[in-house]
């Protein structure tokens, strides 16, 4: 009895790649024809790599599956930004959001397309504002599903991406070893070729794996989703808090900025009535000052089912100045996407009901 394959080629390194030419009898230089197959021609099946013998093009299709993931549905809005609904070989349902340049980000850059990446189905971190983790967590993402992502909306958009946020379902320290699998093919040059510096990974706070990231030779940025200036806030918001409190945090990104030359930056949702005051302003000041921080403020995107809401513009404005007048580089997000719920699995909820609903 065979067993079908469980890796994916797209999960390969090119070393990896290279051992496996070497144990099929092949010369090494195949490896680099595959790479090129994969991520530059893009092929979806061995079959399309005709400068491969055709032996080694069936012994490879023997032993590594070669998986496609299919954009089911996609949102655009009116500034442009387009959310896609992804569907997996298991059939699961994962979203990937495409953002245009924004000043924010990137400064005076308009050219810059950013893609939001996914790196689980599902999230188990339960952030009470989120819609990922609303249905739980069903598993981490395989390397190329992650790759192909970037894959799959760039052939769907006509657009070269040439930026990275793992900031889409899940927590991406959660799913490292994966995560950073996938990073080293997206930014080698035999792969998608992306700079480290224009990838950047998010967490909620998982202060072991920020320390682990912290030795990662790679100088990808690292971006914390605060969402709260005390443990009184972050617990009411945030469970992960419990485990690893702010301090603690702040600890773990005291020793990554000790190891890396890019510059932290804290993601923070304005969300009415809870973290929004001029008190957390100025305790969220005095963290970012002891990290030399950026702040990036999200004004809070509405998710059915849930009761939170965003501050009025003269709230998050005030928010924004006292920040400012203490020194700290900050910005406050344009919203995009809204008016599509670009929000961190909203689309899988929305369309998940939709089927509900046509089925009863």
């Amino acid at each position: 009895m065979t067993t079908s394959p469980t890796i994916d080629i797209k999960s390969l390194q090119l070393g990896e790649l290279e051992d496996k030419v070497r144990e099929l009898g092949q010369p090494l230089y195949r490896a680099r024809q595959i790479a090129d197959w994969l991520y530059q021609k893009r092929v979806q099946s061995f079959d399309e790599m005709t400068d491969l013998p055709q032996g080694l093009r069936n012994r490879l299709a023997e032993q590594f599956d070669f998986s496609k993931i299919d954009i089911v549905r996609v949102l655009g809005s009116h500034d442009t930004t387009r959310k896609f609904l992804v569907r997996l070989a298991d059939d699961s349902l994962i979203e990937t959001v495409l953002i245009p340049a924004s000043p924010a980000l990137y400064g005076s850059r308009s050219d810059r397309r950013t893609l939001c990446v996914s790196t689980q189905v599902g999230c188990a971190y339960g952030c009470k504002f989120c819609a990922s983790g609303l249905e739980g967590f069903s598993r981490n993402l395989k390397p190329n599903e992650i790759v192909d992502q970037i894959i799959a909306v760039e052939r769907e958009s006509g657009e070269k991406i040439d930026n990275i946020v793992f900031m889409g379902m899940g927590e991406p320290l959660a799913n490292l070893d994966n995560v950073m699998r996938a990073i080293r093919i997206i930014n080698a040059p035999w792969g998608l070729g992306i700079g480290a510096r224009r990838i950047t990974l998010s967490t909620s706070g998982l202060a072991p794996q920020i320390r682990k990231l912290a030795d990662e030779p790679l100088q990808i940025r690292l971006a914390i989703s605060l969402h709260g200036a005390t443990d009184d806030v972050r617990n009411q918001i945030m469970p992960i808090n419990r485990r690893y409190n702010i301090e603690t945090l702040l600890a773990a990104c005291d020793y990554y900025t000790s190891r890396k030359k890019q510059r932290l930056t804290f993601e923070y949702i304005l969300i009415a009535g809870v973290n929004d005051s001029d008190e957390q302003a100025r305790l969220l000041a005095s963290h970012a000052k002891r990290l030399s921080a950026k702040v990036n403020l999200i004004p809070y995107n509405t998710v059915h089912g849930l009761p939170w809401s965003r501050p009025s513009e003269d709230r998050q404005e005030k928010f924004l100045s006292i920040l400012r007048e203490r020194g700290i580089a900050a910005t406050l997000r344009r919203e995009k996407g809204h008016d599509i719920d670009a929000a961190c699995g909203q689309l899988r909820l929305q369309t998940k009901r939709e089927l509900q609903t046509a089925n009863s």
